[in-house]
């Protein structure tokens, strides 16, 4: 369809908006045409004297233009823009049609199923490898060393556009990559110790560490349906901790302070990226690469290198050659499913990110659970239940 643009001498005309209004519905059949037509007819429709092509005419601009059904004092004036027939142009347009929506659809999709089969993967291998090799820091750090290696690469050869950033960038990124460091750490230490369904189980109470940070740190209030999402996210937490056959406090606390650690991590995103031109993939690499230089020190000090050959060694004896396979796998997947949480936030809304969060928790506790045959009392799995779907109550009130 090619929609036609009209006017003599290219000039901008004055109508009456209750002039070019269609008189008839019949009037609207053109086709993907955002405008009425308006024909240049011998009645009385009060046109400018000065356009006389017998043409169609088109519109292709409206300013000051509105329905309205009330009579008023004044008589709107819409101001158009138009161009002859034979010297037509096409208009720029940006429709969305039902195939690009589905597309759409079907890349976020593959977005979240991408983000929780990498996620699913690497707590697998985390925790084989945490199993044979306790040393929670070192694991963090090699996770850390891995991805910022691969961008890189990446970077050095061209296969991915390098971020052009300036001091200011890496000065905004330095609180969130601390709060990341400690995150992460504190997550990979609560893993070393209990079961990887009960970490998760844990970390699922993250929205109320979210809101009571919020609320008594920044002073945001919130709606009320919000503060009662939180009473089944703590007491389904409550009781899958004290229920837990495996308890070990400092993995409960480990998992805590995880939640606490991203509270802090989200809120300096929000208040230091705002207006920030770098990419998902890209923002996340540069937090890995800082967080990388900020853990590097920790974990030569509450490790170091002797203890680290003694439980390589360990580990290969135990396990053997697979071993190396399980540290390189959690630490590749570790980076690519953050790096595809972080692309995801470029194509959806905070609510269907937080939402996939949630279905991510469980799709996680599940297979762990099968995979490691972890063993579940009912009362345990209430409690894992009610603080998920707390969780996902939170997260539509807050909508």
């Amino acid at each position: 369809m090619n929609t036609m643009i009209s006017s003599l001498n290219h000039s901008h005309s004055t109508f009456a908006s209750s002039d070019f209004l269609p008189r008839k519905r019949s009037a609207l059949k053109t086709l993907f045409s955002p405008l009425p037509v308006i024909h240049n007819s011998q009645k009385d429709h009060n046109f400018v004297p000065s356009l006389t092509s017998d043409k169609p005419l088109h519109i292709s601009s409206v300013e000051n233009f509105k329905f309205s059904a009330k009579p008023s004092q004044k008589k709107p004036v819409t101001v158009c823009n138009a161009y002859e027939a034979d010297r037509s142009r096409p208009l720029d347009i940006n429709i969305e049609l039902p195939d690009e929506q589905a597309a759409q659809k079907i890349k976020i999709g593959i977005y979240f199923a991408t983000w929780w089969a990498l996620n699913v993967v690497f707590n697998i291998y985390n925790k084989k490898v945490l199993n044979a090799f306790p040393y929670p820091w070192l694991t963090s750090t090699l996770s850390l060393a891995c991805g910022s290696l691969l961008m890189l690469i990446s970077w050095a050869t061209r296969i991915a556009d390098a971020p052009k950033t300036e001091f200011e960038f890496w000065k905004t990124l330095f609180p969130v990559a601390v709060a990341h460091t400690i995150g992460h750490v504190a997550a990979t230490v609560s893993m070393s110790k209990v079961a990887v369904s009960f970490t998760h189980i844990i970390k699922s109470g993250e929205p109320a560490f979210s809101v009571l940070v919020s609320r008594f740190l920044l002073g945001e209030t919130f709606p009320v349906p919000v503060y009662l999402s939180l009473a089944p996210i703590i007491g389904g937490c409550a009781l899958a901790a004290v229920t837990e056959l495996n308890f070990n406090m400092t993995g409960f606390m480990g998992a805590m302070i995880s939640n606490l650690a991203f509270v802090f991590r989200n809120i300096f995103s929000k208040k230091g990226m705002k207006g920030n031109s770098v990419s998902g993939m890209n923002y996340y690499a540069c937090l890995s690469i800082l967080s990388l230089l900020i853990l590097t020190p920790f974990a030569i000090a509450m490790e170091g290198p002797k203890m680290w050959a003694a439980g390589w060694q360990n580990a290969l004896a135990q396990v053997g050659p697979n071993f190396v396979w399980w540290v390189a796998a959690q630490s590749i997947f570790y980076h690519l499913y953050n790096q595809v949480s972080y692309m995801s936030l470029d194509q959806i809304s905070p609510l269907t990110f937080s939402i996939g969060n949630t279905m991510k928790r469980i799709s996680v506790i599940v297979s762990s659970i099968i995979i490691f045959h972890t063993p579940v009392q009912p009362v345990n799995a209430l409690g894992a239940a009610i603080a998920i779907l707390g969780t996902f109550l939170y997260s539509q009130a807050k909508q």
